[in-house]
């Protein structure tokens, strides 16, 4: 699921054009609704459940985790409302590896052009992101050969996306908005002020567009798996539904003479079903014989020397159980409650200059800024980094620059086998 969200898109809910309450950033951050942490337990948090064997992870019981996997593998077809244009016909196309829920190697096209625009100042030396008509994403498929998007010759912003990882989201999603505060505020005391994280606040569709850190997607762009959802469901295969219930257009052309099926297409069961499966998921698991291995075990000791570990956080716990995240819509139960993860990833926005350019949630002054992507289940991966276009752990390593230039610099005085062994490592998440 790579949601479409473009700050400038008139696609997505919170675009230029929404309603007068999201019209501006004053009424956004009247908004904000803080995490709310229930009193932690007593005791070293437990380590969250981990594997690729299908099991829950407590949120809901078996049987329903099989339910809402049937749904999240269900093909959709044009009399479930799917499209009319869109990129796969389920959730499993783009998250199947190892399993239902994981990455795969499928990419999604998004674009758009700068534009020179008064009152922006700080950006005229390099212009202004406006999304390609009718939003960034560009559709790969259509139901009819008349409405199929390609990116218009105007638009000089190009870039792939690759499908993230799902499995293990529930955790993340439980994790306080206070905890990636505070990673974010220490990240230039522990750099000398070269890392600093970004955390970007974005609404919370089912609470109202209550705010909160944005820690899914490429562009951070969604706090709340169950936004995550509606914002795949209509974005990535056309269906609308409660929380997202307009139609796309294809390159900004109505297509309602190409859609039969009334809006909402979905009535949000699907949608509900989508979020429980995610936030039932148990995290990836380590390869235990690889990790333990000396090579690797020396390699995670590298990572951690040389700085990686800055960004690519390797521990984290979750909210305590009875936290009330999402502007209230969520309750955090013991499932997800106070577990320890390692997700090595901060969950922030970060210029490594490997940006893409595009804006969406966060503003033109994240335009080369790009989310830690969790490197848990990163074995899995034949295509790094945010295009897919690292084909080695070595060169994604290499790619690093801006904030972690100095990083990748100390990679490169590594002698030959600190370097294998910090790839070992890698090989071993």
């Amino acid at each position: 699921m790579n949601p479409r969200t473009d700050s400038t898109s008139a696609r997505a809910l919170f675009s230029l054009r929404l309603p007068a309450l999201f019209f501006s950033c004053v009424s956004l951050s009247a908004l904000a609704i803080a995490d709310e942490p229930a009193p932690a337990p007593g005791g070293d948090p437990a380590e969250a459940p981990t594997g690729f064997d299908g099991l829950t992870n407590g949120f809901i019981t078996q049987a329903e985790l099989e339910a809402a996997r049937r749904t999240f593998e269900e093909r959709e077809e044009a009399r479930d409302g799917l499209g009319p244009v869109f990129n796969g016909q389920s959730c499993v196309e783009c998250h199947h590896t190892p399993v239902t829920g994981g990455s795969s190697q499928v990419t999604e096209v998004r674009a758009g052009h700068l534009v020179e625009r008064s009152g922006f100042r700080r950006y005229r030396s390099r212009g202004v992101f406006e999304a390609a008509p009718g939003g960034s994403l560009i559709q790969d498929r259509a139901l009819d050969p008349a409405i199929k998007e390609r990116v218009p010759e105007s638009e000089d912003v190009m870039t792939l996306r690759a499908s993230l990882n799902a499995l293990g989201d529930g955790f993340l999603e439980a994790v306080l908005d206070q905890t990636l505060e505070e990673i974010a505020r220490t990240q230039p005391s522990q750099s000398r002020g070269r890392i600093r994280g970004e955390a970007v606040r974005v609404p919370v569709l089912e609470a109202g567009g209550a705010l909160r850190i944005g820690r899914f997607g490429w562009k951070a762009q969604h706090a709340s798996l169950q936004s995550f959802a509606a914002d795949a469901y209509l974005n990535e295969m056309g269906i609308t539904s409660p929380l997202l219930p307009i139609e796309n257009t294809a390159l900004g052309m109505p297509v309602g003479g190409h859609d039969a099926v009334k809006d909402p297409e979905d009535d949000g069961a699907d949608v509900l079903a989508f979020t429980s499966f995610l936030r039932a998921t148990t995290a990836p698991p380590r390869d235990a014989e690889l990790a333990a291995a000396p090579e690797a075990v020396a390699g995670s000791r590298r990572f951690e020397e040389i700085g990686c570990v800055l960004c690519h956080v390797a521990r984290m716990v979750t909210a305590p159980p009875g936290s009330k995240l999402n502007g209230g819509t969520l309750v955090v139960p013991e499932a997800l409650g106070s577990k320890a993860i390692h997700p090595y990833s901060d969950l922030l926005l970060h210029d490594v200059g490997t940006g893409d350019g595009i804006v969406q949630n966060g503003g033109q002054g994240t335009a080369q800024k790009l989310r830690t992507p969790p490197l848990w289940g990163v074995r899995l991966r034949t295509r790094l980094m945010h295009d897919g276009a690292s084909l080695t752990f070595r060169d994604a390593i290499l790619r690093h620059d801006g904030e972690a230039a100095f990083v990748t610099e100390r990679f490169r005085r590594l002698g030959a086998a600190d370097q294998r062994a910090i790839v070992q490592f890698l090989l071993s998440l």
